[in-house]
């Protein structure tokens, strides 16, 4: 039996915790858009750290678990310029919501639930296809060890029942 802390079981680990994050970002991007039925105070500041949550975590991948199974799995590069231009167009549709938010304006709510939408369907498509290509060969990985912090740019939530 090898120790559960080893830099092997910890990278073994990224591409489950990938997958976790990704339910719980689906989650809460889900609770946003049914929040927008009945605007709140606090719908503002949820929206907002739901985006900053959600742009952590690709920049987090792009510089940490994408850059590492590049170098470790070239073959793989392909799949990863095409997250990455996912994730371009993801920040794009962050920055308009950020937009319609800034300011002391009423909250635009046809127009974010716009964005949220068409957010929505594209982080669905692309968490599928990033969990199909990349899960089994994150957690293969053995080299160069790093925080899920590190390489997926949020650490996995804790489990909620389902």
């Amino acid at each position: 039996m090898h120790p559960t802390n080893s830099p092997a079981d910890r990278l073994a680990a990224v591409g489950n915790q990938m997958i976790e994050i990704h339910l719980w970002l689906s989650a809460e991007l889900a609770r946003l858009r049914t929040s927008l039925d009945t605007p709140s105070r606090d719908l503002r500041a949820h929206c907002l750290t739901f985006c900053a949550a959600l742009g952590r975590h690709h920049t987090g991948e792009d510089g940490g678990a994408f850059r590492l199974l590049a170098e470790e799995v070239p073959e793989l590069r392909p799949v990863i310029d095409n997250l990455i231009t996912d994730h371009e167009v993801v920040a794009g549709i962050l920055e308009r919501v950020e937009a319609l938010l800034g300011g002391d304006a009423p909250m635009p709510v046809a127009q974010v639930r716009a964005e949220l939408g068409g957010l929505a369907a594209l982080l669905e498509s692309h968490f599928r296809y990033e969990e199909k290509r990349l899960v089994t060969a994150l957690n293969a990985l053995t080299g160069r060890p790093g925080t899920t912090e590190q390489l997926l740019g949020l650490n996995a939530p804790p489990q909620v029942p389902r």
